[in-house]
């Protein structure tokens, strides 16, 4: 088997050194080996971590059974790794990405948004409704709950009512997939139900607000595989910027819910922003939910199968 190498190095950003929270570790996304019949082509689409607040690339290598190249998400500036197999080969495909990533503890990011950006981060998502009427006893409850009628004092309130009366937990089917209407109708789900209901309530109130993904990176031991994803949110206020929260790690662990309002650990690897996205023409017509896992499409179909994969860090270092 062929493998197409590609390894370069970033120069690490100023100042990372200088943070209280800085760790340096060695992210892994690996598809292990799968063949798909011949007669079809198939593509495969790898999300890629970002450049972006409290976290940057030093190293950088891409190993792949067939040729890939790298790509941008246009909305959203997502970063993903593109493996092609024509429709006459049956060469079986494999990938193996590595980075040698620095991370900070992220706090408020001082900015300011374009019109576009504005419309962007309040506009609603297939499962991220905005101003709708299963919103509005929740919002009452909020209005009650706020110290004043702020944006800031709002962001604050829907933060602790979605804390207060959603469950994490993980039973049955429905949860998951981010879905506002469910963790409404249900109170409970993982990360995407939690984070999906604070973005549709921060919307609604004016407030724009950005989903993001990655891999959990945790602390209590310096390498081991991942078992799954991880999402978070940012959401907006003029005199702050960015403001980071983590409102399904607050339910789970209350001794930390003042610590994941307004900052986050290194604790975590960012992937993509964003839900509904556009990765090629096969995907226009049926956007992805969010951009995690692979995404394969077979004779420029969406394909419903999955492939299997191993997540994996390792510690280089750490303050």
């Amino acid at each position: 088997m062929r493998l197409l190498l590609l390894a370069f190095c970033l120069a690490a950003a100023p100042g990372l050194a200088a943070s209280v929270d800085t760790r340096v570790f060695q992210f892994t996304y690996e598809i292990q080996e799968t063949a798909f019949p011949a007669g079809e082509a198939v593509d495969i689409f790898i999300p890629m971590p970002a450049e972006y607040a409290g976290q940057k690339i030093q190293v950088q290598v891409l190993q792949s059974s067939v040729p890939g190249r790298t790509g941008l998400e246009q909305t959203n500036g997502n970063a993903y790794y593109h493996l092609h197999r024509p429709a006459d080969s049956a060469v079986p495909l494999s990938a193996t990405l590595s980075w040698t990533v620095a991370r900070d503890a992220v706090g408020a990011t001082p900015t300011v948004l374009s019109q576009e950006e504005m419309a962007r981060y309040l506009a609603p998502d297939a499962l991220v409704p905005v101003g709708h009427e299963i919103l509005r006893p929740i919002q009452a409850e909020i209005y009650a709950l706020r110290e004043d009628d702020s944006a800031a004092a709002t962001s604050r309130a829907i933060y602790d009512w979605v804390v207060d009366n959603v469950e994490y937990k993980k039973v049955g089917t429905g949860w998951g997939n981010g879905d506002t209407f469910w963790a409404c109708n249900e109170r409970y789900g993982n990360c995407t139900d939690f984070h999906s209901l604070f973005i549709a309530l921060a919307r609604s109130e004016g407030i724009p607000a950005r989903f993001e993904m990655g891999f959990p990176v945790p602390r209590e031991r310096s390498e081991g595989e991942i078992g799954g994803y991880h999402c978070w949110v940012q959401f907006y206020l003029p005199e702050r910027g960015w403001v980071p929260i983590d409102a399904s790690e607050a339910a789970k662990h209350p001794e930390l819910r003042e610590a994941l309002y307004g900052s986050y650990p290194a604790d975590r690897i960012h992937f993509s922003t964003g839900r509904d996205l556009v990765l090629s023409a096969g995907s226009a017509n049926s956007p992805l939910n969010y951009f995690i896992y692979p995404y394969i499409e077979i004779g420029g179909k969406p394909w419903a199968g999955k492939l299997a994969t191993r997540f994996s860090y390792a510690e280089v270092s750490s303050s």
